[in-house]
């Protein structure tokens, strides 16, 4: 038997649900590196287009034109039901990062659960964007200017939705999630630029230290090959040194959940990791570890259907965009 470090839940700040006291996890734990290893073939076909078959209902393919890449980028966007006929109505938007393996096309299952959330009445009217994430990037910028991932979901598509679409185009009328690669990205996006979203939802998403994965002597394995020879640039792409840069802009003001399975032993660790910081730092979050879950998205989303997206929408609440009930 393998037992991860105990939890040290000394701040009541937390609200830590767990089921389980020691994991068996058949010796399958890595340092954070390993974890990070498999990124090196970072790519992205910019405008992507979506794969055969009718989308989800409210789901639109779309694209804008990127001055950073010099081409037109693509995304999904959801618009719920009321959308058109609304009027002048302006809705909070949800940015969806996919997660890795996969782009941004494949995989509809959460838009499809607010979409009948919202018409059970079970959730408010919300927009859904998916950036296209590309595989293997995690939502940063690589050093060469080849990637720069980061500056065009943060600098060019969330202005161009909020220019495009009806949207509470400020810090509380957004929030940002993801699933595996997804969470990872959401995290250290909104660790780093806590201005722009009130809400964060890491869903089974790595959270590793990457300032201390610089290596000048590793120039061929990622992360040095992605992040390249300045070690500035490690510090600057590491959600716990961005976490205690901006803790005055984080704490009492962006909300955060987070969740992974038990069986999860490859994003686990570094998760306990960033929970703990949270609690040092004392900054209030909800932590979730599901017991027996392994790292699956969609039977992650079976399990909690009903309340999926209640985080968020407590998160808007509270910030006053959605009205109490």
């Amino acid at each position: 038997m393998l037992n991860l470090p105990p939890l040290k839940c000394r701040s009541s700040s937390a609200l830590l649900l767990t089921a389980f006291l020691s994991l068996f996890l058949s010796g399958q734990i890595a340092s954070a590196a390993a974890y990070d290893s498999a990124a090196s073939g970072a790519k992205v076909d910019w405008d992507a287009k979506p794969h055969q078959g009718a989308l989800p209902a409210g789901v639109s393919w779309k694209t804008f034109e990127s001055r950073t890449v010099g081409q037109a980028v693509s995304f999904y966007v959801y618009l719920p039901p009321n959308y058109e006929s609304s009027g002048s109505q302006r809705y909070p938007v949800i940015y969806n990062l996919h997660g890795n393996g996969k782009t941004s096309f494949q995989g509809f299952e959460d838009m499809e659960l607010l979409d009948a959330g919202i018409r059970e009445g079970r959730w408010p009217p919300m927009i859904i964007v998916r950036p296209n994430g590309g595989r293997t990037i995690f939502y940063k910028n690589s050093y060469d200017g080849k990637i720069p991932m980061e500056t065009v979901v943060i600098k060019e598509l969330i202005p161009h939705i909020d220019a495009t679409y009806r949207t509470i185009a400020k810090r509380e009328g957004r929030c940002i999630e993801g699933y595996s690669m997804g969470g990872r990205g959401s995290t250290r996006l909104a660790m780093t630029y806590p201005e722009l979203f009130c809400s964060l939802n890491c869903q089974a998403g790595n959270v590793p230290r990457t300032s201390q994965m610089f290596d000048p002597e590793e120039t061929d394995s990622h992360p040095n090959n992605y992040l390249g020879p300045d070690k500035q640039n490690f510090i600057d792409n590491d959600a716990f040194e961005q976490l205690k840069k901006n803790i005055d802009r984080i704490r009492g003001k962006l909300r955060i959940n987070i969740l992974c399975g038990t069986k999860d032993p490859g994003h686990l660790v570094t998760i306990r990791d960033f929970h703990q910081a949270l609690l040092d730092l004392e900054v209030d979050h909800t932590y979730l570890e599901i017991e027996d879950m392994a790292h699956n998205r969609k039977a992650t989303m079976k399990l909690y259907s009903k309340i999926w997206f209640d985080y968020h929408v407590e998160s808007l609440r509270r910030v006053g965009t959605l009205p109490r009930e």
